[in-house]
């Protein structure tokens, strides 16, 4: 039998998380030949997630939680359910109900036809407002023009994973991370599974223009150095102007004499370049805060609660008794082999003394 980990960050989802999960124990229990358990990563919530998780835990033998310290964000809960998840295979969902819980069925007929991913691809954002959609947009063309990882229009975190797959983006152990780049860039072979855009009934959404801003951001800063490389030639296109400009001024002068630029010509100028600078310190700094917060090397996420940890330690306690005896076994061993080697090192010694008093 088959085990799958159904990895669900949460972040205030009080009110629909106990009907996620019963919409989807309706459909995981049609599925024959699979074993599935449910990892409810708690976001630091502000309300009362993290109560309902524990009732869950309580009313269903499937169902276990993490709770984060604090809100570290979506990466970090997809994350941790990626480290903490030991089955075949691992899906990956949201709890507002947006995530049709029905495609699981189509996810683990295209894993048994050897894919390594099964993702879902939205067709329509509807429901969705005409600017939102218009920056996704924007944001992919742009991505994939200038990155070498592809990432298809549409793609959401919706997926089942296979285990080689997951240990691959687990092994990523960036702070600052993109999962929807990083999916792309592990490779392997996915299945694209095509689905209607589903209007939250529950709930709002979490995310604000300003937040998707910042993860676009996080996106063209984490998977290229293309604007880097824009600045550098910029930069190259206005040293070429400003040697030309000069060639021109002092031919001018030489000719017809000294020539006293233009006031507005001269502001126009300096005010052009200091954008230009600024723009490329802002870039600079992007790419610099990067190398600064990932030299920290600090946790991506930290847990305060959890009951994943509890069949792990006693996974550990039974394999540390089954290897008891042996232990003893070996620490016996050492330690006659210590009692041995003390009595020569002490009889080497009494005789070096014994040597150095004759020769006295």
């Amino acid at each position: 039998m088959k085990t799958v980990d159904l990895v669900v960050p949460c972040y205030n989802e009080e009110d629909g998380l106990s009907l996620f999960v019963e919409e989807t124990t309706k459909v995981i229990n049609t599925i024959k030949g699979y074993k599935f358990r449910f990892i409810l990563v708690n976001d630091g919530s502000k309300d009362n997630t993290y109560g309902v998780m524990k009732e869950l835990a309580k009313k269903y033998g499937n169902v276990q939680y993490i709770s984060f310290s604090r809100n570290f964000g979506k990466e970090s809960a997809m994350y941790a359910g990626f480290k903490y998840s030991s089955a075949d295979y691992v899906v990956v969902m949201d709890a507002d109900l947006q995530h049709p819980p029905k495609m699981i069925i189509d996810m683990c007929k295209a894993m048994e036809e050897g894919y390594d991913c099964c993702a879902a691809r939205r067709t329509s954002r509807e429901g969705e407002s005409k600017i939102r959609s218009f920056f996704s947009r924007t944001f992919y063309r742009i991505s994939n023009s200038i990155s070498e990882v592809k990432m298809p229009y549409n793609a959401v975190d919706y997926r089942m994973m296979s285990r080689q797959m997951v240990d691959a983006i687990v092994s990523l152990g960036e702070v600052q991370r993109f999962s929807k780049g990083l999916f792309s860039w592990v490779g392997f072979d996915t299945k694209w599974l095509p689905y209607e855009n589903i209007e939250r009934t529950i709930g709002t959404t979490k995310w604000s223009f300003w937040g998707l801003f910042k993860y676009a951001i996080d996106g063209f800063v984490s998977f290229t150095v293309s604007p880097l490389r824009l600045l550098s030639g910029i930069g190259f296109m206005f040293s070429g102007v400003a040697f030309i400009y000069i060639i021109i001024t002092l031919i001018k002068t030489l000719i017809f004499g000294i020539d006293v630029p233009g006031y507005v010509t001269t502001l126009c100028a300096v005010l052009l370049l200091g954008g230009v600078i600024e723009l490329s310190i802002g870039i600079l700094g992007e790419y610099i805060s990067r190398i600064f917060l990932e030299s920290k090397k600090r946790p991506i996420f930290i847990v305060k609660d959890s009951n994943v940890s509890d069949t792990a330690d006693s996974t550990d306690t039974a394999e540390n008794e089954e290897t008891a005896p042996d232990d003893d076994k070996e620490k016996e061993q050492e330690s006659s082999e210590k009692s041995v080697g003390d009595k020569k090192e002490e009889a080497d010694s009494e005789k070096v003394e014994y040597d150095f008093s004759y020769f006295e």
